[in-house]
């Protein structure tokens, strides 16, 4: 099965025009991926790769545009280039002997305020050697500086690779748990998994695959249902499940099914966890009680989809939050990797996130934290609309 855009590690190439971002992504993927020229601006938009980046793994490399690009189109390219840093995971700044300035150093900042690992790749060696004052330079700013070239440095590769490996996030090297960590070793999971218009036909949907992975690899035992069939499923078992795990629309069916002395919480709540900030979306949640008439709402999903009849982000969820507030609250939809101005919001909810980074999710966190906007999602929400959010988060605690 090839792996998921959202599992690789997301590796930018940021740096002016014609420093070669370009060549040394084409170096690295063996293959033409991004068009070389010494044309000025030849990379408009981003560029991605997927690839096995052998020992790290599985990785997706971005080419970015210049970031001085000073063409008719220049503004617009800048500003996809920046919008990419929001979901890099390590990012590569490609400068040439003549080192860096203003611009590298702005996105040194960037980077530094989202504690986004960096590395300086000085390219062109073959062409000019960069002076020892602007490479002491350099080295004031981070010890992960690479001198090559990718026209003739052989080993520039297996360099690359070394300093990357240095860089890791510690949640890439060790790969956290979904639920596996929340039980003891061969006890029972009852999954409940509804088959709906959302779920693909033939298949179920992503965090559902994921966790029943991750729950095999713990050694546990996995027992999957439909709502419909949960009873019998409790039934059948000679001792109670160490938890039960839901889908977040048949939450409210499923807790009134499940005895209280067993653990219960939801996929999307789990995902919360791994690809965000847990007690930051159960904070943000609190924020439905202020709610009032005319409040702004965003909901946030990381993918687009075609919206379906009772669709979860479009019809349900706003019609909970109406519920639980009793308020004629402004709801929108956004969709896809940009994050739209927020200053009018009262509360962001954010999807489980399945299609996306942990890096982008927690972008968007302090984005939202800055603006002192309160931010959770899918499965936090709904669990605190229908009244179960302490139940489902107990286990976690």
């Amino acid at each position: 099965m090839a792996v998921l855009k959202s599992q690789r590690l997301h590796i930018t190439f940021f740096g002016k025009t014609n420093v070669g971002k370009s060549s040394i992504l084409n170096r690295i993927t063996n293959q033409d991926t991004s068009i070389v020229s010494t044309i000025a601006g030849t990379t408009t938009d981003v560029v991605e790769k997927s690839m096995e980046l052998l020992p790290i793994g599985p990785v997706r490399l971005l080419d970015t545009a210049g970031i001085d690009d000073n063409t008719s189109l220049g503004s617009q390219r800048v500003e996809k280039t920046l919008k990419v840093v929001n979901r890099t995971d390590i990012a590569v700044i490609v400068c040439d002997f003549n080192g860096i300035d203003n611009y590298e150093r702005n996105l040194i900042k960037q980077f530094e305020e989202l504690n986004i690992p960096f590395l300086i790749l000085v390219n062109k060696s073959d062409v000019q050697q960069i002076s020892d004052t602007k490479l002491e330079e350099l080295f004031s700013i981070t010890p992960h500086v690479l001198v090559t070239s990718a026209s003739d440095d052989k080993n520039m590769v297996f360099k690359f690779k070394d300093e990357i490996i240095k860089l890791l996030p510690d949640d890439f090297v060790n790969s956290p748990k979904i639920a596996g960590d929340l039980v003891p070793e061969g006890s029972t999971v009852i999954l409940v998994i509804p088959i709906d218009k959302e779920a693909p036909k033939g298949r179920i949907i992503l965090p559902q695959v994921q966790t029943i992975r991750d729950l095999l690899d713990s050694g546990c035992l996995s027992y999957v249902v439909k709502e419909t069939e949960l009873k019998q499923a409790l039934a059948n078992l000679k001792e109670s499940p160490s938890l039960v795990i839901t889908d977040s629309q048949a939450f409210k069916q499923v807790s009134e099914i499940v005895p209280d002395s067993v653990n219960l919480t939801s996929f999307s709540i789990l995902f919360a966890r791994l690809k965000g900030d847990l007690s930051e979306f159960v904070k943000g949640a609190e924020a439905v009680e202020k709610l009032q008439d005319g409040d702004k709402v965003l909901i946030l999903e990381s993918c687009t989809h075609h919206a379906i009849e009772d669709d979860i982000g479009r019809v349900k969820i706003p019609r909970w939050l109406r519920q639980k507030t009793g308020k004629d609250l402004i709801i929108d939809n956004y969709s896809g990797h940009d994050f739209p101005s927020i200053a009018d919001y009262k509360l962001i909810i954010h999807c489980g996130a399945c299609m996306t980074n942990r890096r982008e999710v927690l972008s968007r966190i302090l984005t939202a934290h800055k603006a002192g906007v309160p931010i959770t999602n899918y499965g936090v929400v709904i669990s605190y609309c229908l009244g179960i959010l302490p139940r489902a988060i107990k286990i976690f605690q």
